[in-house]
């Protein structure tokens, strides 16, 4: 029986959405990998399962192309913020968030930046504020959850870092137990970073919302720009703010690829 899904993307950071909050949907490894292939599926940088929600108007859970279950994606939160209409909360394995429509985007609170090595986390005690660690040309990274883990490195050029190569490298080394979203950014000014991710268990992708959340957040950690900045990705721009309740707030557009059905 063909099953129906929404194609749509943030920034081109790009999305399959299954809506199982009427009927169940089960999402083995096995079958997001087979969905997730853009040669021989749907192909998306992560497939999303929205499910019915006891604190929210929907759980949306997040799996990467190799089968594993993440805590957060914000490109995807707007998207599914968007599909709900008018402002919504929406429930991740990361935590609740709120969403309000924004011109023709989505602004999502994202919540407050964790910085404690354990909630990262981080396999033993160190300053998460400048990590004594490093891997190649990339050293003494900041280290944040966004509800899901990131190591933010501050370099002069992120476009010549080749983050295809140490991505994956710091992605699993034993140092982060839940592996970890590799940034790489570029302070332009006070109010703009240029930015490139690699994401835990999808890889190079053309924009990550917690990935600019996060390096948004060390940024600010360390004192590198003011508390409103533009976050430009290789798929384009968002906005990302400091809230007076000291969250992060991410705006940023979204957009429908197309609609299909699919024999699970």
């Amino acid at each position: 029986m063909a099953t129906r899904f929404r194609k749509m993307h943030g920034l081109g950071n790009d999305f399959a959405i299954f809506d199982a909050r009427e009927i169940a949907i089960v999402m083995p490894g096995e079958r997001v990998r087979r969905l997730a292939d853009r040669r021989r599926g749907i192909g998306c940088d992560q497939l999303i399962l929205l499910e019915p929600s006891s604190r929210a108007d929907v759980f949306m859970r997040i799996f990467n192309p190799d089968g594993s279950e993440a805590e957060g994606c914000g490109n995807a939160t707007r998207c599914v913020a968007h599909l709900l209409g008018g402002e919504a909360t929406i429930e991740t394995r990361g935590g609740l968030l709120t969403a309000v429509p924004a011109g023709d985007g989505v602004t999502i609170d994202m919540g407050a930046p964790r910085f404690g090595w354990n909630d990262i986390p981080l396999a033993y005690a160190m300053d998460t504020g400048d990590m004594p660690v490093g891997w190649g040309e990339l050293e003494r990274p900041v280290g944040v959850s966004m509800g899901n883990p990131h190591a933010v490195f501050f370099v002069s050029d992120m476009g010549a870092v080749p983050l295809a190569v140490l991505g994956p490298e710091i992605e699993t080394d034993p140092l982060f137990p839940e592996r970890v979203n590799v940034n790489v950014a570029t302070i332009a000014a006070r109010d703009h970073i240029a930015l490139r991710v690699w994401e835990r268990g999808a890889g190079l992708t053309l924009a990550c919302g917690t990935g600019a959340c996060a390096t948004f957040a060390a940024a600010r950690k360390r004192g590198l720009i003011d508390a409103r900045a533009r976050l430009s990705l290789p798929g384009g721009d968002m906005i990302i703010a400091e809230t007076p309740t000291g969250s992060i707030a991410m705006t940023g557009p979204v957009a429908t690829s197309f609609l299909g059905e699919t024999d699970l």
